[in-house]
């Protein structure tokens, strides 16, 4: 991949270090949490990996160091602890908490040969002799060099180990869940297929140069670029579940908010608001929720004594016979009752004290739970038995 001025590495690796600042947070309210930990490491490794394999990193680290090559051990090495990363952070990912301590000792097997071949790669890299600075094809131009080309080959074999492994793993975890997860994994398990491809495209480079053949385009273009593309989906396989439960998450609570208006909006005489939204436009949504929720229990509770339980049973009892199943029936039932309740309470405001309250009010069972009160939301906005029964109050 001619790319000199590293863009094409430079850019994947700043979206992933914001990935990995947007995990930040999170971390720091949890830093005992070893699976955040274990993606913090994967998403750093990732950013280093292509702030290290882009052709300007190459010059300045053989330049800085004044060793030429210096920057291949240095790849290597990063390359060999990403792929050690991923292994760890699927052992944990895909554990339970039954299996802490299996995860925990299988993590620490998978980080000391990780360790073990960085080091090995490192001492065969010091042992041998490459002193003519390649930047593109020092796999092929090294292949037939002394303590380099073990460098390589144990690089290579620990890469295809690492790709074979994550692709076993991924696809096997990847039959048993659904959703985002579930396509997490195929990312990442079509990832290291890709690797697998770069493997298999510098085995066969370096076997070229062996038999005294030329196939270095595989080496220098080929390979390069199913790497770039294979620790960006990687990578996204891995923030993608996250990424897609937080926003999973946000959407279900503004549709939530969105489905309370009409309760709230009935209520909203009865009620005070329980929070100042500080932020305005920008205060979050579990705020703006909470207050919500918290200010329609308080006007129910407000009306409470003007709820007649006779009109809720006759509604209750004709929903039912409509055919309406009973979750949905007492829904109607109890905005019905609340729906007249309000009408009462305000009547009664300038009234008398005690006027037109009763000594037992009926119990709401829709206000119990989150889903009721949307249901009886629903209900007071759209059911023709709640019009029907406000107009005759």
């Amino acid at each position: 991949m001619n790319d000199s001025n590293g863009l094409g590495f430079y850019l994947p690796g700043a979206l992933l270090l914001l990935a990995a600042c947007l995990k930040l947070p999170a971390l720091w309210r949890n830093p005992r949490d070893e699976l955040l930990r274990s993606v913090m490491a994967l998403l750093l490794l990732a950013t280093a990996v292509f702030a290290a394999t882009a052709i300007p990193t190459l010059v300045a680290v053989n330049r800085i160091t004044g060793v030429p090559n210096a920057a291949a051990p240095l790849v290597f090495s990063l390359l060999t602890a990403f792929s050690g990363a991923n292994i760890v952070l699927i052992f944990r990912w895909s554990s339970g908490p039954q299996d802490a301590e299996r995860t925990r000792r299988r993590s620490r097997v998978c980080n000391i040969v990780t360790l073990a071949v960085i080091v090995a790669v490192n001492v065969l890299f010091a042992l041998g002799e490459a002193p003519v600075e390649r930047l593109r094809d020092l796999d092929t131009y090294y292949a037939c060099t002394p303590y380099i080309r073990e460098m390589i080959l144990l690089y290579l074999a620990a890469h295809t180990t690492a790709a074979v492994t994550m692709t076993l793993l991924c696809r096997r975890w990847a039959r048993e869940v659904r959703g985002a997860l579930r396509a997490g994994l195929e990312l990442i398990a079509f990832g290291y297929v890709l690797n697998l491809l770069y493997d298999i495209a510098k085995f066969s480079a370096i076997g070229a140069r062996w038999a005294g053949g030329d196939w270095d385009v595989l080496s220098a273009e080929v390979a390069p670029a199913l790497a770039s593309v294979s620790a960006l989906l990687v990578g996204t396989g891995f923030v993608l579940p996250s990424v897609s439960q937080h926003v999973m998450g946000r959407w279900d609570m503004w549709r939530r908010y969105a489905q309370l208006r009409p309760l709230s909006r009935e209520l909203r005489g009865a009620t005070r608001r329980s929070i100042a939204l500080g932020g305005g436009p920008w205060t979050p949504i579990e705020i703006r929720l909470t207050q919500r929720e918290s200010d329609i229990h308080d006007g129910i509770l407000t009306v409470s004594p003007y709820l007649r339980p006779g009109i809720r049973e006759r509604a209750l009892r004709q929903e039912l016979e409509a055919g309406r199943p009973a979750d949905e029936a007492a829904a109607v039932a109890d905005a019905v009752a609340l729906a007249t309740a309000i009408v009462l309470w305000g009547r009664a405001r300038d009234a008398p004290e005690g006027f037109g309250t009763e000594a037992t009010s009926p119990v709401l069972t829709s206000s119990n739970s989150p889903s009721g009160l949307v249901r009886m939301s629903r209900a007071l906005a759209k059911s023709p038995t709640v019009r029907s029964f406000r107009q005759t109050v």
